[in-house]
């Protein structure tokens, strides 16, 4: 039987994501804090579209924490 195997560190997406965020976490509520947590979402859905395309699941725990 075949093994997947998972990196085990998670994609360079979900890097850039969490960095969006943590620089989102530090501005002012407004527009560009918006705009920052808009894209950390759109990175994500596309981590885990890459996830899914290369191992047919997810591997990756991704939580939406908008």
């Amino acid at each position: 039987m075949a093994r997947m195997q998972v990196p085990a560190e998670p994609p360079s997406l979900l890097l850039q994501a969490r960095d969006f965020l943590v620089e989102a976490r530090r501005l002012k509520p407004g527009p560009a804090r918006n705009e920052l947590r808009e894209t950390a979402k759109v990175l994500r859905e596309l981590a885990k579209l890459e996830a899914a395309s290369v191992g047919g699941r997810e591997p990756y725990q991704t939580e939406d924490r908008c």
